[in-house]
C-alpha cells in the first residue's frame, strides 16, 4: 500500500529532535554518539546529517562501517514520526559504496516506499558534500509497528523509569517512537 504521511506528523522542515537523550544515534548526552539530527521532508521522507568523528573511525581515518549503518538505521526509524507510528527495526541491507573519512558530514534522506500491515519499507542514501554528492552509503529497510509495551516489556528497568519520569512532556511522549 502507498504510504500516507499522518495528518498530525511534523511540518516539512521541522527538526524532530532527540526521541530519547541516551539514543546513540541521536540523543544529545551520548558523548560518542552520532547526534544525528533529522528533519521532516514532504511526503513521507526526511533528511538527516551527521558529521563523523574520531570516535567514530574503524580503519584510520574512515568511518566504522557499523557507525553507518546506525546513521542509516536511525534516519530510516526517524520515518515512524511521519507515520505516527512506534516501530522497529525488522531488517536492515545496507551497501558501503564508497569510504567516508572522519571529519566529513553525511547527508541522508530516508522515504518509506509502501505499508502493509504492520510493515514499514523504506530506503535510505547517505552522500558525502552534501544532498547532490556523491553516494557512500544505502540501505533498504524493514520496520515492524509495535506497541510501546515492547520498550517496557524488554528494556531495563531503570532507563524506562528515568524515560517515564521525565519532567519534560514532549521528550517523555517522544522516548518509545523510534526505534532505540
Amino acid at each position: 500500500m502507498k504510504p500516507v504521511r499522518h495528518p498530525d506528523a511534523p511540518a516539512p522542515g521541522e527538526l524532530l529532535g532527540a526521541h530519547y537523550e541516551q539514543c546513540f544515534g541521536c540523543g544529545g548526552e551520548q558523548h560518542h554518539g552520532l547526534h544525528l539530527q533529522a528533519r521532516a521532508g514532504t511526503g513521507v521522507t526526511v533528511t538527516a546529517e551527521f558529521t563523523v568523528q574520531p570516535a567514530h573511525q574503524g580503519a584510520p581515518g574512515l568511518a566504522h562501517g557499523g557507525v553507518l549503518a546506525t546513521a542509516l538505521d536511525e534516519t530510516l526509524g526517524s520515518l515512524s514520526w511521519l507515520l505516527r507510528t512506534v516501530a522497529v527495526t525488522g531488517r536492515l541491507e545496507t551497501d558501503f559504496v564508497r569510504p567516508v573519512p572522519v571529519g566529513t558530514t553525511l547527508y541522508l534522506e530516508g522515504e518509506v516506499t509502501a505499508v502493509a500491515g504492520r510493515k514499514i519499507y523504506s530506503t535510505a542514501t547517505g552522500r558525502i558534500g552534501g544532498p547532490e554528492g556523491p553516494v557512500a552509503v544505502r540501505a533498504d529497510a524493514l520496520f515492524v509497528e509495535v506497541a510501546v509495551e515492547h520498550f517496557v516489556r524488554h528494556g531495563r528497568e531503570e532507563e524506562i523509569q528515568a524515560a517515564m519520569s521525565d519532567p519534560d512532556q514532549i521528550r517523555r511522549a517522544r522516548a518509545f517512537e523510534v526505534n532505540p
